[in-house]
């Protein structure tokens, strides 16, 4: 399955080079652009989100923002800046921006950004669609109920939640920070016996080879 494509718009190289490394290691594709011309060219049904810094030496940040809102109306753009200026704020989002981060920003921040914006999109694309199926396992996400074949799945709520979140993700890995954020609404401090925990009741109810452990990463939902 594909990753989700990320478009990382920034001229500087240190800043760019620390977070191509960490969306990677979050599983997702990202391209990188030091300059903003290029990005002037990019077709955005290639990409599915864009971080753009605002700054670039070539083409001011809220001209790309708005030539890529002017070619597709959905894609999600977050811009970078370290303008923290309220009229800067209010130019960028005018331009099309559907977010925005001020400089400096923590990491989880931007990756709970990131997370909400292509969820939403995802949604979006199909419809709003409640009801994933992954093999034998069929989760309703409206009415919080889970089935593996005809039996419906006793779960407590955390317990479905992270189902829900494995099968939306189904033959891709989650990683535990993201797992943490998501289900439990908390950073990932280290600790992970609660989440370890819910892993193995989980596996009790879908299967023992249905979630796979990806150790020091994460968990993935097999498809098959």
């Amino acid at each position: 399955m594909q990753r989700p494509r990320i478009l990382l718009v920034e001229d500087d190289e240190a800043i760019a080079a620390g977070l191509v490394r960490v969306l990677d290691g979050q599983g997702y594709a990202v391209s990188h652009l030091a300059l903003g011309a290029p990005a002037l060219r990019v077709r955005p049904d290639k990409v599915d989100l864009v971080l753009l810094d605002l700054g670039l030496p070539d083409v001011d940040g809220v001209d790309v923002c708005r030539a890529l809102r002017a070619r597709s109306r959905d894609l999600p753009i977050v811009i970078l800046t370290a303008r923290d200026e309220e009229v800067d704020v209010v130019s960028g989002l005018d331009s099309g921006a559907d977010d925005y981060l001020v400089k400096p920003f923590r990491l989880s921040e931007l990756l709970a950004r990131v997370r909400a914006h292509l969820r939403r999109t995802a949604d979006a694309r199909a419809g709003d669609a409640a009801v994933l199926e992954v093999g034998d396992l069929r989760v309703d996400r409206a009415a919080r109920r889970a089935w593996r074949g005809d039996d419906e799945l006793a779960l407590r709520p955390k317990e479905f939640d992270l189902l829900a979140l494995l099968a939306a993700e189904a033959g891709r890995a989650v990683g535990r920070e993201r797992i943490m954020w998501e289900v439990w609404d908390t950073e990932w401090l280290g600790s992970t016996k609660t989440l370890d925990t819910h892993v193995l009741s989980l596996r009790g109810k879908v299967g023992a080879d249905a979630i796979t452990t990806l150790r020091g990463f994460g968990y993935r939902l097999e498809t098959g």
